[in-house]
């Protein structure tokens, strides 16, 4: 079994819910973010001290939900910060970015760091496209046709050019080509099964980051499976990585105390603007796909759902790790023995939970669940 520590880089001084999404940015202290900053970056880098496989970074816009903008702006200083373990851009968006960018930062930060990138091709959640002004219907298709043309870019050692439906470029050839041949791994959001179908056209990876139950995780693996073998790869356990909320404590009854208060600023504070903004989004889109009315309500309602949950059902339905060592261990068993994963992505940095309450479950993670968990 493989792991990955994941960050949000959460904004943590807020003492009520915004109102409305963007969010007024008029409550941002520089100071307090640098040394946020600071603080998040040092918990990363520690995350190669404590046996974890990957460092897992991501991209939000206008919002305090995540203060990572450009996540390649942070692989890069891990980069330097870390020796060995493996910078996952989880990921990049995309299908609003400028797609050669993307292709020349991630093939820097691989060279940068000896070859250690995975490289995450994301579509995003669907505020993110009002944030750039990019139409949300079109996200499936950029995100296919910007996925070809990094790679091309990445592959192609003479200059090509490109004529596509959403990006034309009349001729191509980026410097620093990528460390890792043929290129680096790719990794795909798959937390439905329209996404997971896509991921496994794509052959990529697929990465499942909002798992309501784990009958619903089990179907979104199905679909994967099945539409990977059907393009060409036999999919093995390494091709599945699921993300969960994890908070390890000396005892179980401390870790749903600080997942409680970590789950409620989480929800009800980062969250809510958010759930405004999808609403908006479902409304003037097909970013759903073709049922787009039921699969985003859905999605809403999804969001909203867990909201509502305790921490007791969050653990029954197989959504969060949580507990001491010894609880933890056994609800990472119940989760593989389930849905077979090779690979778990662990957020320790739910809402406002103190640094030191993470820095200890990543130390409970190192000494007490990663010697038996790694033979799973």
């Amino acid at each position: 079994m493989k792991f990955s520590f994941f960050h949000l880089m959460p904004w943590t001084e807020l003492t009520e819910a915004p109102p409305q999404w963007p969010v007024s940015n008029a409550g941002f202290d520089p100071e307090r973010g640098k040394r946020l900053y600071d603080s998040y970056i040092d918990t990363m880098a520690f995350a190669e001290e404590c046996g974890f496989d990957w460092v897992g970074c991501n991209e939000h816009h206008f919002s305090p939900y995540g203060l990572m903008a450009n996540p390649n702006l942070i692989g890069a200083i891990l980069a330097q910060r870390t020796k060995n373990i493996r910078l996952a851009m989880l990921g990049n968006l995309i299908p609003l970015l400028n797609p050669i960018r993307v292709a020349e930062e991630y093939a820097m930060l691989d060279v940068l760091s000896g070859g250690r990138l995975i490289a995450g091709m994301i579509r995003g959640v669907p505020h993110e496209y009002i944030a750039y002004n990019v139409v949300p219907d079109e996200s499936r298709g950029r995100l296919r046709e910007a996925a070809a043309l990094i790679v091309k870019a990445w592959t192609e050692p003479e200059p090509f050019g490109w004529e596509g439906e959403y990006y034309q470029y009349p001729s191509v050839s980026i410097w620093p080509r990528p460390l890792q041949r043929p290129h680096p791994p790719i990794l795909m959001s798959a937390s439905n099964e329209e996404s997971a179908d896509f991921a496994g056209r794509q052959r990529a990876t697929m990465a499942m980051t909002l798992i309501a139950d784990l009958k619903v995780a089990r179907r979104c693996i199905d679909t994967y499976r099945a539409s990977a073998r059907a393009h060409g790869l036999e999919p093995t356990r390494d091709h599945i990585v699921l993300g969960y909320n994890t908070l390890i404590a000396e005892t179980d009854e401390e870790a749903r105390h600080y997942l409680g208060e970590g789950q409620r600023y989480f929800h009800r504070i980062l969250m809510h603007p958010i759930r405004d903004a999808q609403r908006l989004v479902i409304q003037k889109s097909r970013f759903f796909g073709e049922s787009h009315a039921a699969h985003g309500e859905g999605f809403v309602n999804r969001l909203s759902m867990l909201k509502e949950r305790t921490i007791d059902d969050m653990i029954e339905a197989g959504s969060v790790l949580c507990g001491s060592p010894e609880t933890v261990l056994k609800q990472m068993k119940r989760v593989n023995a389930e849905l077979g994963n090779g690979h778990f992505i662990i957020n320790m940095q739910i809402g406002n939970i103190p640094d030191a309450i993470v820095r200890r479950g990543m130390e409970l993670f190192r000494d007490h669940v990663l010697p038996e968990a790694r033979e799973l």
